[in-house]
């Protein structure tokens, strides 16, 4: 027993001496993680977010490939498929879940409610109208995330001054998806101060789009887009429509105003991405909970324009606002589905 002990001792000092020498080298297994993300449509906006997403991760030293594997799925903007990816994730324990879009948000929330699997999103417009935080704002559960809440005075208030005679703002929208719902009622409780009124179109799936297009065309002077899910999955086709009646599109975000939109006051959805990755690497990290952090939101909103969408509808821009824009663009890039 004692030549054991004084063993144990003989080795302890050893070690002690061999790391002291710098002779010994002792690797710490760095923490693995594993994420569900699931993106409830597929456009540059949302791509976006997923990209600035693993960026703001990988800033906090949690990087796929090295600590992080990462499960991305697709929704394709319909609600059973989001039902049955979340469901997965839940099935397979995933160490956390990143909902991008409201429905997606919603749904892996539902299916995680139940478990110790924290749930983080973004480019959620009104967390409390999709039931995702309580009246005073405080996460109703393990999930918080980012708020892609639309300036839609600042976007009325650039309409009134590109559009100085219009009357009639048209907006389409999906009537499933919560955050339209809000940013209507907000567009509807506004517009009346800059001189407008609001027509709208609801749809349900994507084959309803070109004839609630068509219809909406034919009663207003120009269209504005939400952060629609299935609406700005479906932009290209609008802005065809749009185009053969000489009728401006603005967009929500910058995304929107490279494939043709005349203009908009809009987010950067790559750094919405950012500051939500960060979010949930404090939660990955055990530095809080998710019912710990309130949901956060970008407060600046940039001015983008497209002088080609603007030359081809012989509109004019007031050179104070290209000369005061985030970014002028100069011709219109094709829109293209990510691999």
């Amino acid at each position: 027993m004692k030549t054991k002990t004084t063993a144990k001792v003989f080795g302890a000092a050893f070690l002690t001496m061999a790391l002291a020498a710098g002779t010994v080298t002792v690797h710490a297994e760095e923490e693995q993680y594993t994420i569900g993300i699931e993106q409830f449509a597929e456009h540059g906006s949302l791509d976006n977010c997923r990209k600035g997403f693993l960026e703001g991760l990988k800033e906090e030293g949690i990087e796929e490939g090295k600590n992080l594997t990462v499960d991305y799925k697709n929704a394709a903007s319909d609600m059973g498929t989001c039902g049955q990816i979340s469901d997965s994730f839940v099935s397979d324990k995933v160490d956390l879940a990143v909902g991008i879009a409201t429905p997606s948000a919603q749904s892996l929330y539902n299916a995680a409610m139940d478990t110790d699997i924290p749930v983080i999103y973004t480019a959620v417009t009104d967390p409390l109208a999709a039931e995702l935080v309580d009246e005073d704002g405080n996460p109703v559960g393990e999930v918080t995330g980012t708020s892609d809440k639309l300036p839609v005075k600042q976007q009325l208030e650039m309409i009134r001054e590109i559009l100085p005679d219009a009357k009639t703002i048209g907006i389409l929208y999906t009537t499933s998806e919560a955050n339209s719902e809000s940013s209507i009622k907000e567009y509807e409780a506004l517009a009346g101060d800059y001189g407008f009124t609001i027509e709208t179109a609801g749809i349900t799936t994507t084959a309803d789009i070109s004839l609630a297009a068509q219809s909406l065309l034919e009663k207003v002077d120009c269209l504005t887009n939400l952060t629609d899910n299935t609406v700005v999955a479906s932009l290209p086709t609008i802005l065809e429509m749009a185009n053969e009646q000489n009728i401006p599109v603005f967009g929500s975000e910058i995304e929107q105003v490279k494939i043709g939109c005349l203009a908009a006051e809009g987010l950067d959805y790559i750094e919405l991405g950012k500051q939500t990755g960060k979010m949930a690497a404090k939660v990955l990290k055990g530095e809080a909970k998710a019912s710990e952090l309130p949901y956060e939101t970008i407060e600046e909103a940039a001015l983008y324009i497209n002088e080609s969408v603007a030359e081809n509808l012989g509109i004019e821009i007031p050179e104070d606002m290209t000369s005061s824009a985030a970014e002028v663009f100069d011709e219109i890039t094709e829109y293209t589905v990510e691999e």
